[in-house]
């Protein structure tokens, strides 16, 4: 999910763009080496989750993927072995895990380090995730908190599990950090109606994420936590997620930008080798970071601080326009309990 409607945007993507292009231009170290290292990613068989390790493979990564569906996780396995930059010393495994389950961490964490030769994973990526649109009142609580499970609480499990491993008392002190990294959605910067089961969650974990950035720095221990907010991305869960997704809610986010996941995934890794706690990889995207952005740490505090001032000038005319396309929607359709009485109805 983004936002919608393109006028008011596009000459303000502009002048992100060209700011964004001059400070990238300015630090050219990568912030993220991952050569040699080993990372653990959540959602790894297919997917954003697939094309980031097969990306990483290829940057010269040893990979631990993790998912439900053994005969995905040995398929994604050979594509890995198959991208590897190098592939005599590059070493790949899975681990098959529920991240719904309650303490699923724990236990991947200890099989991770015991695959590794006794340490840690280097980084750690949670990308499983889940979304089932609808309205609030037409979705079964538990629906919902499947979807809290799933999105939040798949990444705090795995967030509270590595990280204690990082930052015990007995962990070495290095000068190259540990990287933890959420992933989040556009959602936690500003939702729109049929998101209501799906976007608690992923602002639940910008606001981990944002007290989590604090208490590692009070650790000896190098550790950099990260976000990562895609939008709408083009694979086979999208389809999914459209088979509940209401219409206004397509409607509403109907000029979003779409990318692939191989899209997403490389402005992602591109975003943290330059360091960025908020990465974003739309120019949707950094809008709705500019704007929501309140007190969390900064990418580059001259930049979003001066664009959050521009994007609150913007929402005088996006939410008008939001707000007019669902009193529209609502006088032309009526009581939301009849909207799916008549899509079944038009379906005859």
């Amino acid at each position: 999910m983004e936002l919608a409607s393109k006028p008011a945007y596009l000459a303000l993507a502009a002048v992100g763009a060209t700011l964004l292009a001059t400070t990238m231009g300015m630090f050219s170290k990568n912030q993220m080496p991952v050569e040699g290292k080993t990372i653990l990613i959540t959602g790894g068989s297919d997917g954003m989750g697939l094309s980031v390790s097969r990306q990483l493979a290829a940057k010269g990564a040893n990979i631990i993927i993790v998912a439900r569906n053994v005969g995905k996780l040995e398929e994604a396995i050979v594509t890995l072995k198959a991208s590897a930059k190098n592939p005599e010393s590059q070493r790949f495994t899975y681990i098959s895990a529920d991240v719904s389950e309650h303490n699923y961490a724990a236990a991947v964490i200890a099989e991770a380090i015991a695959w590794n030769n006794g340490k840690s994973p280097d980084i750690v990526w949670c990308i499983a995730g889940v979304a089932t649109p609808d309205f609030w009142v037409d979705t079964p609580l538990e629906v919902s908190r499947r979807n809290m499970d799933i999105n939040y609480w798949g990444n705090a499990e795995m967030s509270h599990a590595v990280l204690r491993e990082w930052l015990d008392p007995s962990a070495p002190v290095t000068d190259e950090p540990k990287h933890f990294i959420f992933t989040s959605s556009v959602v936690a910067f500003y939702s729109i109606a049929g998101y209501s089961p799906y976007a608690p969650a992923k602002i639940a974990i910008r606001t981990l994420a944002d007290t989590l950035a604090q208490e590692v720095k009070l650790y000896p221990q190098n550790v950099e936590i990260h976000v990562v907010y895609p939008g709408t991305i083009l694979t086979a869960g999208l389809e999914t997620e459209n088979k509940s997704k209401p219409e206004i809610t397509h409607i509403l986010e109907e000029d979003d930008p779409q990318q692939s996941a191989d899209t997403v995934a490389r402005r992602a890794i591109n975003g943290l080798e330059r360091g960025e706690y908020f990465v974003t990889v739309a120019w949707l995207g950094h809008l709705m970071k500019w704007g929501m952005m309140g007190g969390s740490p900064r990418n580059n505090w001259l930049i979003d601080t001066l664009m959050q001032f521009v994007v609150a000038l913007v929402w005088l005319i996006v939410y008008p326009i939001i707000n007019s396309k669902l009193l529209s929607y609502a006088k032309k359709h009526g009581h939301p309990a009849t909207y799916k009485l008549k899509n079944a109805n038009t379906k005859r």
